[in-house]
This record gives C-alpha cells, sequence and structure tokens, in this order.
C-alpha cells in the first residue's frame, strides 16, 4: 500500500502536488508483491489438483434417467417397463424387456437403455450393481442379458456396450461358461459377427450368479475397456480396440433380450 502522506505535498495555493518518483517506487513494490502473491497460489494449485469430477446415482428414483429402447437395424423395438422396485430389500431401478411384443428382431433381440441426463463420459471408470435374470415365460434361450452403455452417440445411433449373460455363469456346459462376459459396439458389431469373425476374443467366462446382485466395474482409457466383476483385481474381459475409437458421450445402464433387471449404487468417475 502506498502512504498517502509522502506520496504528494501542499503547494502554496493548497492543491496537491503529486511525489511522482516517491509514489512509482511505492506502487512499483506494491505490484510486484501482489504478482508474488499470485504466483505462489497458481504454484500451490498446481500442487493440489482437485479430483477428478464423479457423479453419483442411487438408482432409487427415475428422476434423471431417460427410458429408450433400441433395436438392430431392420427389426422393431421391444416394449419395456421400467419402475423403481425393492430387490432383497434395497430400492433399484427396475427394468423388464419383453420381446413376445416385437414383430421382428435381429439376432441380439430386444434392447433398452437407461440413459444417465447430463452424462458424459470418455475415459474413466463406470461402477454399478446388478441382478439379471431371464424374463419369466421367455423361451430357453433367454439368458439375462445385463450389463452398461457408454459413448453414446446421437440419437443412441451408436454406442459401446459391456454386458453379462447371467444364466451361463455356472451353467453345466463349459462353452456356455466362455460366453457370460459380452462386449459389443451398437449398431454394427453385436455379439453375432464378432462372436463369427473373431471367436472368443470379445467374450470371456466370469463365475456370476443368477438373481443375485454383482458388481460391475468398466475402466476405459482412449480405445481400450476392461471389465472387472465382484471386485476382482484382474479384469475378466479386456478390449484392446473399441470399435468407435475415442470419443465421449452419455452412459445408460442396458438390459438385454427377454431380461429383467435391477440397477442400483451407479457411480461415473471421469478423468
Amino acid at each position: 500500500y502506498v502512504s498517502l502522506k509522502k506520496s504528494y505535498r501542499l503547494a502554496s495555493d493548497g492543491v496537491p502536488i503529486v511525489n511522482t518518483r516517491y509514489f512509482r517506487k511505492r506502487t512499483g513494490a506494491a505490484v510486484m508483491i501482489c504478482i508474488n502473491a499470485m504466483a505462489m497460489c497458481a504454484s500451490a494449485n498446481d500442487t493440489a489438483k482437485p479430483s477428478a469430477p464423479v457423479q453419483s446415482v442411487a438408482l432409487d428414483s427415475l428422476d434423471g434417467l431417460e427410458i429408450k429402447a433400441v433395436s438392430e437395424k431392420g427389426g422393431s423395438l421391444v416394449k419395456v417397463k421400467a419402475d423403481i422396485a425393492t430387490y432383497n430389500g434395497r430400492p433399484a431401478l427396475h427394468m423388464l424387456n419383453d420381446d413376445s411384443t416385437m414383430d421382428s428382431g435381429g439376432p441380439s433381440g430386444g434392447e433398452s437403455l437407461a440413459i444417465v441426463k447430463g452424462s458424459d463420459f470418455g475415459d474413466g471408470t463406470i461402477e454399478f450393481e446388478v441382478v439379471g435374470m431371464p424374463r419369466q415365460g421367455s423361451n430357453s434361450q433367454s439368458r439375462g442379458f445385463v450389463g452398461i452403455a457408454f459413448r453414446i452417440q446421437g440419437d443412441v445411433d451408436k454406442f459401446e456396450n459391456f454386458y453379462l449373460r447371467f444364466t451361463n455363469g455356472r451353467a453345466d456346459d463349459q462353452l456356455r461358461r466362455n460366453h457370460s462376459a459380452q462386449y459389443s459396439s451398437f449398431p454394427d458389431f453385436p455379439w453375432s459377427r464378432l462372436r463369427q469373425e473373431n471367436p472368443g476374443v470379445y467374450e470371456s467366462y466370469v463365475d456370476i450368479e443368477e438373481k443375485a446382485w454383482t458388481k460391475v466395474k468398466v475402466v476405459v482409457s482412449g480405445s481400450k475397456a476392461k471389465l472387472y466383476v465382484n471386485g476382482a483385481k484382474q479384469p475378466c474381459l479386456i478390449v484392446n480396440d473399441l470399435k468407435l475409437g475415442e470419443g465421449h458421450g452419455p452412459v445408460a445402464l442396458w438390459t438385454g433380450s427377454d431380461t429383467e433387471s435391477y440397477f442400483s449404487n451407479l457411480q461415473i468417475k471421469r478423468e
């Protein structure tokens, strides 16, 4: 701060005359002090960067969700029911896809999404808990298909997808077990195409149990992604070439053909 008493003197007529030499000296020192203080603050901010933004959704309400059915090219939309229900004492998002209402469908059957409004995910981690089972009355090919869609493009024109086939995890057939976890990319790379062109590359075995709460974590970085289940330290499925490449977009809870699902405790952490 500049001393007012020393920065000016009074002329004979009482008009103050500014002591410019003293004023420049003192104001220059004050400016240097301010600049140094700002530099110290900037350095402190660089040292203690804030943590990556985290979006947590309890999924005990439909608020903030957009429910949408999607289909492969040429297929009709599935009838989907979405509400909040209690499963094993826990309130959760409940989804039910009924393929019997479809006129026609591709190899993947009916698919539905609960899109998290305001989410925009590129790289980072997605975690949630889920229960999956075949819809009551569905055919023998239903497996309880439940998972996560991310980096959704346009009006759900494209998205990446990891999902689980819940009745495969403890099946007596080893081949079915090997198809417990799956990656796909809507709409151009459904599971059927990936299995035909690259057998065993985009799906794997993981120990999962039908009708039981299951923890799922997806870690995404650039064009690579890893799927973890039930707190495992190692991923059960690794994808090194996400078909949409690098990008970002909304996140959605995904339910597949003739499936009943429950979702809880969604957390989206962006990097």
